[in-house]
């Protein structure tokens, strides 16, 4: 079995009014596998992305455990005012594309 090439997956999010992620549903790797979804606010996320975990958009496949359908990387932008995002250029809001909001 390969190893993949990131920590985790997000599945869905939730922003807040102000336009920043307020909590995410992600699926950690934990060595070979999985875990089941946990649900990370704005805060812990932005300190696993700090640490260097990388993290990707996705959606797990039915009836199999640890195969996902990725998508983007997601990544921090700006040094003093982070920002959560997957563009290249990122503007004054966390954005995660194409990932379903809960």
């Amino acid at each position: 079995m390969s190893r993949s090439n990131y920590d985790g997956v997000i599945e869905a999010v939730r922003y807040s009014p102000n336009g920043q992620i307020d909590m995410v549903r992600v699926y950690e790797r934990r060595w070979l596998v999985y875990s089941d979804h946990i649900l990370l606010d704005r805060a812990t996320l932005l300190e696993r992305l700090s640490q260097g975990k990388s993290f990707v958009t996705g959606q797990r496949k039915a009836y199999v455990a640890n195969v996902f359908e990725t998508g983007k990387s997601v990544h921090l932008s700006g040094i003093s005012n982070p920002i959560i995002t997957t563009k290249d250029q990122a503007g004054s809001q966390d954005f995660l594309a194409n990932v379903p909001v809960f």
